[in-house]
């Protein structure tokens, strides 16, 4: 009698590398989930800090939600920001301050005879003072003449009342010029432009960081120099005292 083998059943269930496939897998879903979570943390963090910014004064009273690495960096910043904000002149303060110094100026001019060789005007770049070459210098020369001391004086004066930049411009007319010290009318006009600076931070002890000296040449008349009496028109030293809302348009 033959005996018969009893054939082995399989045990039920997935194969076994079903086991280890599904570890990998849930590592993985695990890793994806924590990328997730972290991502979110981060856009809650940036939402928080974007709108702290927004709502300075907040922050001046109450804790920030979100901690900084350092501090007293955020702190700085914002004391800057507000001594900044501190400094800038009301637009109405600025542009009675201008008028006055026009008013002084031209009263000024009135009382010493000076209208014919000096303009005052007010512009979109601020108070503009034209002073012809006669008044300031020697032809060919950028040293001021004595007689222009009492005019940039008044200027000096009046400079120290109102914190405005001011730029100095100066101008020739076309006619070439070579000398040992000015090889040509650009040389020359910066020149004159820097004596003036000079002249008023050294006398009234005006912060030099205010002025700023161009020399222009012959590049930009305001009349033909087709003739003496317009060649002089053109040598001429311009005092531009700038309206901070001209600055701020330009910059």
């Amino acid at each position: 009698m033959m005996i018969r083998k009893k054939k082995s059943s399989k045990a039920p269930g997935a194969p076994l590398w079903m086991v280890t496939f599904s570890d990998l897998f849930m590592l993985v879903l695990v890793f994806f989930i924590l990328l997730f979570s972290m991502s979110q943390i981060d856009l809650v963090k940036f939402k928080a800090v974007a709108e702290s910014f927004k709502e300075t004064n907040i922050l001046d009273y109450y804790p920030s939600a979100i901690p900084f690495d350092h501090p007293t960096d955020f702190t700085v910043e914002t004391e800057s920001t507000n001594n900044k904000e501190e400094d800038q002149t009301n637009p109405q303060e600025s542009e009675q301050n201008l008028e006055e110094l026009l008013h002084e100026v031209q009263k000024f001019l009135d009382e010493n005879d000076l209208q014919d060789v000096v303009i005052a005007n007010r512009t979109e770049r601020g108070i503009v003072l034209v002073l012809e070459e006669k008044v300031l210098y020697e032809t060919a020369e950028a040293r001021i003449l004595p007689t222009a001391y009492p005019f940039l004086d008044k200027v000096g004066t009046l400079l120290t009342k109102i914190p405005n930049l001011v730029k100095v411009e100066g101008h020739t007319d076309n006619r070439p010029i070579s000398t040992e010290k000015f090889p040509s009318n650009w040389e020359l006009s910066a020149a004159r432009a820097s004596s003036v600076i000079r002249y008023l931070v050294a006398e009234h002890e005006l912060d030099s960081e205010r002025f700023v000296a161009v020399g222009y040449g012959d590049t930009r008349p305001i009349v033909p120099n087709t003739s003496s009496e317009n060649f002089q028109k053109n040598r001429r030293v311009e005092i531009v005292i700038s309206d901070p809302q001209y600055e701020e348009k330009i910059n």
